[in-house]
């Protein structure tokens, strides 16, 4: 892994996390979006995680984004305020090389620097990698949902994972 950075996130970022993201909304069942959003909605939603003061990392390898994470509110109820849900999105050209457990770590850190209490993973439950990548960081299992969303023609169940910051 040559030249691996993480660095805040600047709003030139913008085209290359858009790109990254429109592959797991086109071709994943990782995400429940079923349309790609373009560069505009993409800089609303990450302007109001910067409003907030939100953990917003980026990777970059040989100087181009590759990945990105970031925290946001569980619930938008004022009693879930100490707790987030964690988000990791990496180029399909970077994945399994160990950087994704990399930006876990790091959005753990600056999440509990920013305040939260507790992390809460919720993820496609078929995606045994992104389960394993919050298994090896300390998260634990403590739900899961059948057939809650539908995607490419097919019931989705989803998982929660939660570990305390």
């Amino acid at each position: 892994m040559a030249d691996v950075r993480f660095r805040p996130f600047v709003w030139s970022d913008i085209p290359a996390i858009t790109a990254i993201y429109r592959h797991y909304v086109d071709d994943t069942v990782i995400t429940f979006e079923t349309e790609p959003p373009g560069e505009a909605e993409m800089a609303e939603r990450f302007g109001k995680l910067l409003t907030l003061r939100h953990p917003l990392i980026v990777v970059e390898q040989a100087g181009q984004v590759v990945g990105y994470a970031y925290a946001s509110f569980y619930r938008p109820r004022a009693a879930y305020r100490f707790t987030c849900e964690d988000s990791i999105y990496l180029s399909k050209d970077v994945v399994g090389r160990g950087i994704g457990g990399q930006l876990l770590d790091r959005l753990l850190e600056d999440s509990r620097a920013a305040g939260f209490r507790q992390m809460i993973a919720v993820i496609t439950a078929e995606r045994a990698n992104s389960v394993r990548l919050h298994e090896r960081a300390g998260f634990q299992h403590v739900g899961r949902y059948e057939a809650v969303g539908y995607k490419f023609d097919r019931w989705l169940d989803i998982v929660h994972l939660q570990r305390a910051l």
